[in-house]
């Protein structure tokens, strides 16, 4: 109830890059109208994108890029599109360098011997058989690091402090992840022994918080691990009152080349089947959790959404392409590759959407169309209303990460933007279940994604309209 006072406090419609006034909403046929209805009602009456949640994360669990357990989700995935009669259903394999730690573990030894909480960053070097031990260097931030003396960090292992806020949109995340990615890299250059970061995370439990590096193909060429926020909170504390020494023991497996793939699947459009509208989300997880805000869920709005609009009578216009991306945590290389292959299609993609910020309430929508396209971001505003989607606002919309390389080619994306404040409490932590999940949130959702998904396949709009 919360988010939707303050969303109708906030309404907007205007287009997401638009200026200071807001078109009239293009037109939707009576029919069309009447169709929209009754997506959003079988959506609210459907726990079908719960149940693919829970089967992914049950049947499958945690899903690392390149291992055995994400090949079974490829299966899993085929297995359910077949399911439901999608067309043109098929694995686009790629090759990935594949990562995994098998032993990390950390320890203060002095001034006192006490346990800490971590996890192994993606990308990172293993130890010294046995590990090392080093005195700890804290840092309050990155740009402390950066600008530091390689002298105080030498030998050391270099900690960086610096926490991330909550927010409702997930901006905190843009703002904390810099120092995951970098901080192994500047560590390496100043001649430290290791880097430890703060997790990048919102919670106050001792779930560490993983995530990949900048480093990630290459290796870090130092140990990279994160602490968990109280184990951060702890391991500063002890600094206060003098100097720590610290051991680090990560061991890990590496391969430079292991399979990961893209699973495709359609609902071929009746007149228009060379348009595209592409709906994203992403197969793999982590391996601490397993991986049900972190993108079961979004695996399970995008089938449960297309398969509503499979459902139809009539189907619509244009293609409804969903794209099931592998390896997206380790480095997006399921969206890079299916950019790459399909580069040809790609001024044919009409539309991209992604699923992958959890399992909370759509509360916002955004768009990135062309200059000349606001009657359709205010239609499609406008129509999203029904399923309780309150906010659009003028900034222009992401897509995700596994559209990125789509969007930069030129395809018009939207976001419809979940409420994320609680999201970075379980990201990428051993506590990413499916208890996270609340089926009523998903059925909004695919509600949401349905009348947004039907809009752009059925309507003849053109979303890269310039003025």
């Amino acid at each position: 109830m919360r988010f939707l006072i303050a969303a109708a406090a906030a309404v907007c419609l205007a287009h997401g890059s638009a200026a200071q006034t807001t078109p009239a909403p293009s037109p939707i046929p009576a029919e069309v109208q009447r169709t929209l209805e009754t997506l959003r009602a079988r959506a609210m009456a459907s726990d079908d994108a719960y149940a693919l949640t829970e089967s992914l994360t049950t049947e499958v669990g945690p899903r690392l890029a390149g291992s055995a357990a994400e090949a079974r989700a490829r299966d899993w995935a085929v297995a359910q599109l077949r399911a439901r009669r999608f067309e043109n259903i098929r694995i686009e394999p790629f090759a990935i360098p594949y990562w995994r730690a098998t032993r990390q573990e950390a320890a203060v030894v002095a001034p006192s011997q006490q346990p800490l909480r971590i996890v192994a960053l993606g990308g990172s070097a293993a130890t010294p058989e046995g590990g090392l031990e080093a005195e700890v260097a804290r840092f309050a931030s990155l740009a402390a690091l950066r600008d530091a003396a390689p002298s105080s960090v030498a030998g050391r292992i270099v900690f960086v402090d610096e926490g991330m806020t909550a927010t409702m949109d997930g901006s905190g995340y843009g703002a904390a992840v810099p120092r995951r990615s970098a901080c192994p890299r500047l560590a390496r250059e100043k001649g430290a022994a290791a880097c430890v970061i703060r997790s990048v995370g919102t919670d106050g439990h001792r779930f560490p918080h993983q995530g990949t590096t900048a480093d990630f193909a290459a290796g870090t060429r130092v140990p990279a691990a994160a602490l968990s926020n109280p184990d951060a909170d702890q391991l500063a504390r002890l600094i206060a009152r003098g100097p720590v020494r610290m051991r680090l023991d990560i061991a890990i497996e590496r391969e430079a080349a292991a399979q990961s793939g893209n699973v495709i699947a359609e609902i071929r459009g009746r007149s228009a089947p060379e348009e595209i509208v592409l709906l994203a989300a992403h197969l793999d997880s982590w391996e601490e959790g397993t991986g049900a805000i972190d993108d079961a869920a979004g695996v399970g709005v995008i089938i449960a959404t297309a398969d509503l609009i499979r459902q139809l009578p009539r189907r619509p216009r244009r293609t409804i392409r969903l794209l099931i991306a592998g390896a997206e945590e380790t480095g997006v290389f399921g969206g890079a590759e299916y950019a790459r292959a399909h580069a040809e299609e790609l001024p044919w993609h009409v539309l991209a959407l992604e699923s992958d910020f959890g399992a909370g309430r759509i509360w916002r929508f955004r768009s990135r169309f062309g200059a000349g396209a606001g009657g359709h971001h205010a239609a499609m505003a406008q129509a999203l209303n029904a399923a309780e989607v309150m906010v659009s606002d003028t900034q222009p919309a992401f897509g995700g990460a596994d559209i990125a390389a789509a969007r930069a080619a030129g395809v018009p994306v939207i976001d419809l933007g979940q409420d994320g404040l609680d999201y970075f409490d379980y990201h990428h932590t051993a506590d990413d279940t499916l208890d996270k999940v609340d089926p009523a949130n998903l059925r909004q959702n695919v509600a949401a994604w349905a009348i947004a998904v039907y809009l752009a396949a059925e309507m003849d709009w053109d979303f890269r309209a310039a003025e």
